[in-house]
């Protein structure tokens, strides 16, 4: 039987979730932060699912429920921080029990309602069924807060553990813990420490117990699995029956020491309420996503617009501490008041992530830049995917070269650009391009140097190469690599030229042009050849091993057609001309699969959100429905980009197509939605497409504003009729950055029609 205090407990809960769930949706709000659905996209198509993260924007702690995805109703723990969302990698790990302290209730999951969590950007909170512990989460910088309310009448215990082995825990003064986790991730190549203070409230009780026993029964995901060794110590803090119900927990995480966090606790959380604190979550979040005003459109259309807007803030993050910094690339701690930003994703990122920000925050992306540089300088190469602890190795190419350039060209200059183009030479001089390595160049790149084209193996052919055997089960991918060295090479030499370095200009300007020499004009693909220049005929839908490896990577041959972003000119031409590539397009929309869905997605897992051929559900393909306007019929970009944000980004939680791989696929719908996208990042300008607002307004930081403005916009009347802008008639589908930044307003007229006549894009 309920007590009066769980009565107005659980009332109080109704409350909350009923005033969440209105301000998500269900009546028109006034806040835009209210349209922000962290739940939106948490239940994967196949791959990695999307997390309800709290944290602050950009900043090192990121935390949410340790579970497999949305609709695992039960929760295994909560950390004090994940420094990889996606997989995800969390560190430290607390949960709440009541009665004895026994060794059961560290691996005793948690049942839990989702009519009883409410997850906003800066505060999550959820009542633990079975205990009657309402659990509570706040975020900093490098701080965080949980409260949990105990029903009365209860022992009341915070039980901690680790998520690696041989984590440490110290108590102090009773109720002061200190902590190091020893993060080995061998997999990825990532080994580093993140150290731990915290402090709880009242006067507990509390013991540490040691790791030697066997007796977990779960991973990071959540799911069973056999009894495994503790990971480290795990200590307890426990509250008598007669004590108060609300316990908090305070702490700070540092990557450089415990005297560190312990700092980063006195700066942060000292005097601090969890409601200030939370209060300042909430500021901060209004301060980013207030950047952007939209109206019109439904409330659905909103929630998914905010929501994708709100992920674009989980990366980068930015880890330095009073002026200082761990660096993972020299192992060393640095004093610097510039800010030092890691956690990064090039191959995904340089698309729409990148480019957002410099529209958005373009000091904020210049400090990244620059992390980038200083991670260079440490370390003797430019990474492509930064993480804590290193460069982790992470698909092909040298796409920094791209955020590099696109950076330069628009307008940004406040970071070391010539340590910055020294590092792009390196990269492609001196780095391996196999995907997934890390490591200096070997015969496959003096191979493609020489004939310029990356080589195939051909299928069932043994690797012949001694470092690309060195990782079983990820091959050559020789097409994406070409093709995706091709766009490097034009960064590296368009810069050189901006930067007045001809002589590395004219070296690297014959090298964009390499995607040409995997054209197999039979096929109209780009297709592999083996090392003596023989074509290696395939079904470029689905041979090549799993994800397609071999020749692709995570995509098919119908995907990676479209891969040259710094020549859809030269694509054209390769294609047939403008008539000709709009066929083909049409055609890469309404091709089947030719096999069923079960035995191609085994094959090509990444290559989800599908209409025909293309793939929405990977960043391959988020530049691809612009194409049309490369075409004499762009108003098919308008109907396919409102196709794709209308089917697969609806705003529930299976409300994203992919890997959202924090925050790429989210910069997409951000752009999409506006009417937008920067097609080719390193041309600074932008292509036009319908949006799904009839107006967008984006606070600018020189204090200027650009409007977009579409008039009669809708569901039908989603077609661009005519387009002015600052009052001037466009008669191309386009505009440049500069033209954004100096503020101004971009107005379409929308209609039914399909028959505007528009000059091709080039």
């Amino acid at each position: 039987m309920y007590n009066k205090q769980k009565i107005f407990f659980v009332l109080g809960l109704i409350f909350i979730s009923v005033e969440v769930s209105l301000g998500q949706g269900t009546k028109s709000t006034h806040n835009d932060l209210d349209y922000i659905d962290p739940t939106i996209g948490n239940v994967a198509p196949l791959l990695n699912t999307n997390r309800p993260v709290v944290h602050l924007p950009n900043q090192t702690v990121r935390v949410f429920p340790r579970r497999q995805d949305h609709l695992d109703m039960q929760i295994t723990d909560f950390p004090m921080m994940v420094t990889n969302i996606i997989t995800p990698q969390m560190v430290f790990g607390l949960k709440p029990s009541v009665g004895e302290v026994t060794d059961t209730g560290w691996y005793r999951r948690l049942n839990y309602d989702h009519d009883l969590e409410t997850t906003r950007p800066w505060y999550y909170s959820v009542e633990l069924t079975d205990d009657q512990v309402l659990t509570e989460y706040t975020a900093g910088e490098k701080t965080g807060i949980y409260r949990f309310r105990f029903p009365a009448g209860v022992q009341k215990n915070l039980l901690f553990s680790h998520y690696y082995e041989n984590g440490e825990y110290l108590i102090q003064q009773g109720k002061v813990i200190t902590g190091t986790e020893k993060v080995n991730d061998a997999i990825h190549s990532q080994e580093g420490q993140v150290y731990l203070y915290g402090e709880l409230s009242g006067a507990p009780k509390s013991g540490i117990k040691e790791g030697e026993k066997d007796w977990g029964k779960y991973t990071v995901s959540g799911r069973p699995e056999s009894p495994k060794k503790v990971n480290g110590q795990r200590a307890w803090f426990s509250y008598g029956a007669a004590s108060a119900g609300v316990v908090e927990f305070r702490y700070a995480i540092s990557f450089i020491s415990i005297d560190q966090a312990k700092d980063n606790f006195e700066r942060e959380l000292k005097n601090v309420s969890f409601e200030q604190l939370e209060n300042k979550g909430e500021a901060a979040w209004q301060k980013a996503i207030g950047r952007i005003k939209v109206e019109g459109g439904t409330e659905g259309q909103k929630r998914t617009f905010y929501t994708a807007l709100y992920r674009c803030y989980a990366r980068m993050v930015d880890i330095s501490e009073g002026g200082r910094y761990f660096s993972g690339y020299d192992k060393q701690v640095h004093e610097d008041k510039r800010p030092f930003y890691t956690d990064d994703y090039t191959w995904g990122n340089y698309i729409a992530l990148h480019p957002l920000r410099m529209i958005l925050d373009p000091q904020k992306e210049a400090d990244m830049l620059q992390s980038y540089v200083t991670m260079y300088k440490q370390d003797g190469w430019m990474p492509e995917y930064p993480r804590p602890f290193g460069d982790r190795p992470g698909m092909f190419g040298f796409h920094s070269s791209v955020m590099f350039l696109d950076a330069y060209r628009k307008g940004i200059r406040n970071f070391e650009i010539g340590k910055a183009f020294e590092g792009m030479v390196k990269n492609e001089e001196q780095a391996t391009m196999l995907p997934f390595r890390n490591g200096p160049r070997g015969d496959l790149e003096k191979y493609y140097d020489k004939n310029g084209y990356y080589p195939a193996l051909r299928p069932g052919e043994e690797e012949t190469d001694s470092f690309a055997s060195l990782r079983h089960g990820q091959p050559r991918s020789s097409v994406a690599v070409t093709l995706g060295d091709s766009y490097d090479s034009w960064a590296v030499s368009e810069l050189a030229k901006e930067l007045g370095k001809e002589d590395i200009h004219q070296r690297y300007a014959p090298k964009a042009q390499n995607y040409k020499n995997l054209w197999w004009d039979k096929y109209q693909l780009f297709m592999p050849k083996d090392g003596h220049g023989n074509w290696i005929a395939i079904d470029p839908k689905f041979d090549g091993g799993s994800n397609g490896f071999a020749y692709y990577n995570e995509n098919n041959g119908w995907s990676y057609l479209w891969n040259v972003q710094q020549d859809f000119k030269g694509l054209r031409e390769l294609i047939g001309g403008a008539d000709k590539m709009e066929q083909r397009l049409d055609g890469l929309f309404r091709e089947g699969l030719d096999r069923s869905k079960p035995e191609f997605w085994a094959k090509f897992p990444n290559e989800t959100g599908m209409i025909g051929e293309m793939g929405m559900g990977n960043q391959v393909s988020f530049f691809i429905p612009y194409l049309f306007n490369y075409t004499h019929a762009p108003w098919k970009t308008q109907k396919y980009t409102r196709l794709i944000l209308d089917t697969w980004f609806q705003d529930n939680i299976f409300g994203v197509p992919g890997d959202e791989d924090g925050g790429s696929m989210s910069s997409f719908v951000v752009f999409s939605a506006m009417g937008f996208f920067p097609v080719a990042p390193g041309i600074p300008r932008y292509t036009i497409t319908s949006p799904l607002f009839t107006k967008v307004t984006i606070d600018l930081s020189n204090g200027k504003k650009f409007t977009l403005i579409a008039n009669k916009c809708s569901r039908t009347n989603k077609y661009i009729q005519s387009a002015t802008l600052n009052g001037k008639p466009l008669h191309s589908l386009s505009f440049s950055h500069e033209v954004l930044m100096n503020g101004g307003t971009l107005v379409l007229e929308m209609g039914e029609g399909t028959d505007t006549k528009w000059e091709v894009e080039n």
